[in-house]
């Protein structure tokens, strides 16, 4: 299995970076576009890297409805599409109002996407998972939100979700940013595929402070003796530095590629 990153907050090399994220994912001879940043970066920074787009994914999967994760989807068309039917919804942060949904409408996005919408799990190959709307089960996550609706409700961003892949009978989970929780994500990962070891996570954690979420966190991967640990995008310097000991992580920067 093979992951590049298209977009990412941390530039790499020669590659551009974003308040944004676009993985592709090569696996089960399939290609996987996660998410699309919030420009055409993706696109450039794989250009750079040899790697034609339009031709090579077969799959975009959008992990929820946030502008930094699919107003990249602009500028690509004519691919299936999944995602939580709710990835559409108008939302805003609650401090200014400021607008955090995707640019492209419903309408646009049905007429430029083979769509696929799906609460439930999916199973898009033998061995990839899209993992559908996640159970917010455990008592530390997921539990307070900065985002309201069109209404003025909460927005707890029930669209989150994240891919599920198994190589050698373990889990690797790559996620886009874990609103609904890395560790419910998991644990709703290993229900659906029925394996136990998660060998490597990687992906936005939405973790900001060394506080209890994130310990509570490092010692559900402790527990889970997780192999590869690599939290990215909104995953902030005090939390990335807390897990910095226990899993000895690096940055995840544009043009990297990870092998596992």
């Amino acid at each position: 299995m093979k992951i590049t990153i298209l977009t990412e907050n941390i530039a790499g090399g020669y590659c551009c970076a974003e308040h944004g994220l676009s993985y592709l994912i090569e696996h089960d001879e399939k290609n996987i576009l996660l998410d699309a940043g919030h420009s055409d970066v993706f696109l450039k920074n794989a250009n750079h890297l040899g790697i034609n787009l339009i031709d090579q994914v077969d799959q975009i999967v959008l992990s929820h409805g946030h502008w930094d994760h699919g107003d990249g989807l602009r500028y690509i068309q004519n691919k299936p599409l999944l995602t939580h039917p709710k990835s559409f919804m108008k939302r805003f942060r609650k401090r200014d109002q400021t607008n955090l949904g995707l640019s492209l409408s419903p309408l646009e996005i049905e007429e430029q996407f083979d769509l696929q919408l799906s609460s439930a799990p999916v199973q898009i190959s033998e061995h990839i998972f899209f993992l559908g709307e996640i159970p917010r089960t455990n008592s530390f996550e997921a539990q307070t939100t900065a985002f309201v609706d069109e209404n003025g409700n909460d927005d707890f961003v029930p669209d989150d979700s994240a891919l599920a892949f198994v190589e050698n009978e373990a889990l690797i989970i790559v996620t886009g940013c874990s609103h609904s929780g890395i560790c419910n994500i998991c644990e709703y990962a290993k229900k659906i595929t029925g394996l136990s070891h998660i060998k490597a996570v990687i992906g936005g954690f939405h973790l900001k402070q060394n506080n209890l979420q994130t310990k509570e966190t490092i010692n559900y991967f402790m527990r889970e003796k997780v192999e590869t640990l690599l939290p990215s995008h909104c995953t902030d310097l005090p939390a990335l530095a807390a897990f910095q000991n226990p899993f000895s992580n690096r940055f995840v920067k544009t043009g990297q590629t990870y092998q596992f």
